[in-house]
């Protein structure tokens, strides 16, 4: 227990250490407007299973086998289907803007029915499709689990990785590419929208290009001019270029983040503390139970009983009252907080009730 809690004060002290604060490049905080990818998904059928299909519980999948062998020139009932070498699955997939048709990406099929494994399926031609219902890719191969679900007779079950979940690498064909528009304006979207940042892009994008071409749009949108020059395919990635390699610093809110489950705090390089007076103790108790065997007299009737002799311990620890002075750096606030010498899930109610008495002056947030 004495490690566990050097070991969370050392962590606790290293994430609540002075601030250090530079400049990051562009690309790292935000990225063009349309250039993020677009999720794709579709239904499709895993055959060539060992007997780890689904079962007659997942009714949709006979269906959709009697459909496909429809469409191939055969009539069959689902109610007739029983085949257990089948599997209903979900195939997903992301496109980026720039991946051109023809080109392939990696599919994920995960199953949507009682199948107990995929692993050894093969993923029938499955049409990916956007949110509006365009299709731009499908899909096709072997299914790939990374691992393996065995069940013996005698139910001994051995399982390696997530068995109902495979990837298909680059079984998907691109049909229909997204594109990306290009005009005369080009905007930046902040990862994490602040109005501070924002400005602060404007101005390095300004000042990098010797021109006023940057205007913040909102607190997470820069709007910078296109010119004619730079409007052709090869002008536009060297602007974007650029662009991406311009360093600005970004701003911050003042933030406290705690995790209770795992002990952890975090703050932020903004956060501060007002004059308070803080008094913190701890409270333990400890109940021991003792078996107790009661043994009958020679030549009784009795018998031997089992018994269980509680004893209970109480011990408080005395609270000490600290004045801490008003901090104003990150700095200070851990040293303030680490000369009380307490732990840090303690530390995470302190830090509870300063936001609670108006002490501290950040944004507590607790996961």
């Amino acid at each position: 227990m004495k490690i566990k809690w050097i070991v969370g004060m050392a962590l606790c002290t290293l994430l609540l250490s002075g601030s250090s604060r530079s400049a990051v490049r562009i690309k790292d905080i935000a990225k063009v407007q349309g250039t993020n990818e677009t999720p794709l998904v579709g239904y499709g059928l895993v055959v060539g299973l060992d007997g780890s299909g689904d079962g007659r519980g997942a009714r949709f999948t006979a269906q959709s086998v009697a459909n496909m062998m429809e469409r191939m020139g055969l009539s069959v009932s689902p109610d007739r289907i029983k085949v257990d070498n089948v599997a209903a699955v979900m195939a997903t997939a992301r496109l980026s803007p720039f991946v051109k048709k023809g080109s392939a990406i990696d599919v994920t099929v995960s199953s949507v029915g009682d199948a107990s494994s995929l692993q050894g399926g093969t993923l029938l031609l499955t049409p990916l499709s956007a949110a509006d219902g365009t299709v731009y890719a499908t899909a096709q191969g072997a299914v790939s689990i990374g691992g393996f679900n065995f069940e013996a007779k005698d139910s001994d079950r051995f399982t390696k990785n997530h068995a109902l979940v495979g990837r298909v690498p680059n079984g998907a064909l691109v049909e229909r590419e997204l594109g990306m528009e290009t005009g005369e304006e080009l905007r930046i979207v902040l990862a994490h929208a602040d109005y501070t940042t924002a400005a602060r892009l404007a101005d390095a994008v300004d000042e990098a290009f010797d021109d006023e071409m940057a205007t913040p749009l909102d607190a997470g949108t820069v709007a910078i001019s296109v010119s004619e020059e730079d409007r052709t395919p090869g002008g536009m990635v060297r602007l974007i270029a650029e662009i991406e390699a311009v360093e600005v610093e970004p701003d911050a809110v003042a933030r406290v983040v705690v995790n209770e489950k795992t002990g952890t705090v975090v703050a932020g390089s903004h956060v501060t503390l007002s004059a308070v007076a803080v008094s913190h103790g701890n409270l333990s108790i400890e109940i021991r139970g003792t078996p107790v065997i009661s043994q009958p007299g020679p030549f009784s009737m009795g018998r031997t009983v089992a018994t269980t002799e509680t004893e209970m311990g109480v011990r408080e620890q005395h609270a000490r009252l600290m004045v801490l002075e008003e901090s104003t750096s990150v700095g200070d606030v851990a040293k303030a907080l680490n000369a009380l010498g307490v732990s840090p899930r303690d530390m995470i109610a302190i830090f509870q009730a300063l936001k609670q008495a108006g002490a501290l002056r950040a944004e507590l947030i607790v996961l």
